[in-house]
């Protein structure tokens, strides 16, 4: 049976507690399927003793051996030839190195249906054509990094008039705009049409600043939206509160902080993370969460702060089914956050770095050695 289908086909999208055992059976299926196609992962397996069949309840889970997000920086997964991927997709590559990730049709069916299930969900959706200003880069058959294709994804939302990029591809490479998406922001403050902003949070709010110190204070159309992805990347010494950084959106472009959502996912782990009304992350049905110890790399209960481990049966493309960030995070209680949302919630307070990774990886490291 294929479980996938049915996890993905599922109505809600935060019903947790309705789907556990179909979750598992749909981790359970993609572990076999991986175990069949990527000889390097059946030797993980092999290595820590475990085998698909042991996969039986939800606490099963967490003997799924766990690949840093950094493995895949460094070395290339396959689980289905390269002729067979629809689409690939790569990380940003900020620390150097970048995963690079393959998806079959299937993989991307149900990303699309769990992505309409999302943004439907959190009012994301509209048949108003609004004008898009995305920080970041002008789509190219050139860059194949999952954020430029995530924004692009984004512009789809809602019918498009116009959209103006901060980073525009001439010449062979990119060039950094911002007259031009300042010119793009003032002459659609003049048009009769909303106006969404896509990009990571830190480039959001250097924009924002920007345009604050030189006076700039519109009022754009009440359906506008700021939308943010990604993190704060390497510019975690820079970042404020996300309360700071509404109100200067408030400010700036005339947009409240209930039209302020963000989002979160990785190239290793692409399941649409949406903030609620009161901007925390709840784990959707796709996905679940673990935060593990950053010594014994054990899982931790709920409110304790850890390295956060991330599972999905998404895609049969790479073994993406259970990796570790190089975030450090709190899992919370539904009940602590107050929207109403029955999902656990998800904190992201920082990143370890590369040498950190290092130090509180090292079993995990050990581990893949037998996979190289």
């Amino acid at each position: 049976m294929n479980y996938r289908a049915k996890l993905f086909g599922w109505r809600d999208p935060y019903d947790l507690s309705g789907t556990d055992a179909l979750f598992v059976d749909a981790i359970r299926e993609n572990v076999f399927f991986h175990y069949q196609h990527c000889l390097e992962y059946r030797k993980i397996l092999t290595r820590e003793g475990v085998s698909p069949e042991q996969l039986q309840g939800i606490d099963d889970l967490r003997q799924l051996p766990v690949l840093p997000t950094l493995y895949f920086k460094r070395h290339t997964l396959f689980s289905i030839p390269e002729r067979r991927m629809v689409l690939r997709s790569t990380s940003s590559g900020t620390s150097g190195a970048m995963s690079r990730v393959g998806w079959e049709w299937q993989d991307c069916a149900h990303a699309l249906r769990m992505v309409l299930r999302i943004v439907r969900r959190h009012g994301l959706l509209s048949l108003t054509p609004v004008n898009y200003l995305v920080l970041g880069y002008q789509p190219h058959r050139s860059n194949q990094t999952a954020i430029s294709k995530t924004a692009f994804g984004f512009t789809f939302f809602a019918p498009g008039i116009r959209r103006a990029y901060a980073l525009r591809y001439q010449g062979g490479g990119y060039i950094l705009d911002l007259d031009g998406l300042k010119k793009a922001l003032l002459r659609y403050s003049r048009q009769p049409f909303p106006v969404r902003t896509m990009g990571f949070p830190a480039y959001t709010y250097f924009f924002l600043r920007e345009l604050q110190k030189e006076g700039v204070r519109l009022k754009l159309h009440p359906e506008s939206r700021v939308c943010m992805g990604g993190g704060w990347k390497q510019f975690y010494a820079e970042k404020i509160e996300k309360e700071e950084l509404y109100a200067l959106a408030e400010e700036v472009l005339g947009i409240p902080e209930s039209r302020c959502h963000e989002f979160f996912g990785a190239v290793e782990h692409p399941v649409l993370y949406a903030d609620c009304r009161r901007h925390h992350f709840h784990i959707p049905i796709y996905a679940r969460v673990m935060i593990r110890d950053v010594k014994t790399l054990q899982p931790l209960p709920m409110g304790e702060t850890g390295l956060v481990n991330l599972l999905t049966p998404l895609v049969r493309g790479v073994p993406l089914t259970s990796v570790m960030t190089d975030d450090l995070g709190i899992l919370h209680p539904a009940s602590s956050c107050g929207c109403g949302c029955p999902s656990p919630w998800l904190e992201i307070i920082g990143r370890v770095g590369l040498r950190g990774i290092t130090t509180c990886a090292a079993g995990a490291a050990e581990l893949l050695r037998g996979a190289k």
